[in-house]
C-alpha cells in the first residue's frame, strides 16, 4: 500500500466487529506511530490500551458531553486513549514559551501521532476514529493519570464492520493559494 493509498482509503470507522486486536499488532501499531514528527523531538505522545470492564466503563460513564461516542466505544474491543506529557512541546528547557502559540504545540503534536497511529491501524487492516467529545477530568481519574499527563483523544480501535464512503473535498482552487 502506498501512502497515497494509505491516506485516501482510511475512513472512520464507528462500528466493529467483535474479533479482539491483539496486542502484538497494537505494539506494532504504535511502533509505527512512535515515527510522527514532534516538537523538538520531545515525542510526548502516550498511549494507553483499554479492554474490558474499564472500557466499559468508560462507555457508561465518561461521554456524557456527546453520548453517541460511548456507544462507538462500547461496541469497539479496543479503546486507545492518547495523552500527551505537559509543559514540553513548544517550550524552552527553562521552562518559556519558545512561540506565542503557548502550550498550544501540545495539541498539535498528539494531533500528527493521532493521526499516524490511525493510519498505521488503517494499513493493518483496522479500523479507527479519533474521538475528541468525552468528560475529560473523569476520565482521566478513571485512567489515574499522573499530574503530567493530559488526555488529548480517545480512539476506538478493531475490525471494522462497515465500509464508509469517503464524503466529499472542497475542491484545490478553495484550499491552495499562491502568493508572492
Amino acid at each position: 500500500m502506498t501512502a497515497k493509498d494509505c491516506i485516501l482509503g482510511r475512513r472512520s470507522i464507528r462500528k466493529f466487529k467483535a474479533d479482539p486486536v491483539s496486542h502484538e499488532l497494537l505494539a506494532q501499531i504504535v511502533e509505527t506511530a512512535s515515527y510522527a514528527p514532534s516538537w523538538k523531538h520531545t515525542q510526548i505522545t502516550r498511549y494507553i490500551a483499554i479492554e474490558g470492564d474499564l472500557k466499559e466503563k468508560i462507555a457508561r460513564e465518561g461521554t456524557s458531553l456527546y453520548p453517541g461516542n460511548g456507544a462507538i466505544i462500547s461496541n469497539a474491543p479496543l479503546l486507545v486513549a492518547v495523552t500527551v506529557i505537559k509543559n514540553r512541546s513548544g517550550y524552552e528547557r527553562d521552562g518559556s514559551f519558545s512561540t506565542p502559540r503557548g502550550d498550544g504545540w501540545q495539541m498539535y503534536d498528539a494531533g500528527v501521532a493521532s493521526q499516524t497511529f490511525c493510519l498505521a491501524a488503517y494499513d493493518q487492516g483496522l479500523g479507527t476514529v479519533i474521538l475528541g467529545l468525552f468528560d475529560q477530568a473523569p476520565i482521566e481519574a478513571m485512567l489515574q493519570l499522573p499530574e503530567d499527563r493530559e488526555l488529548v483523544a480517545l480512539i476506538p480501535v478493531g475490525y471494522p464492520d462497515d465500509a464508509p464512503t469517503a464524503p466529499r473535498r472542497k475542491p484545490v482552487e478553495d484550499l491552495l493559494s499562491y502568493q508572492s
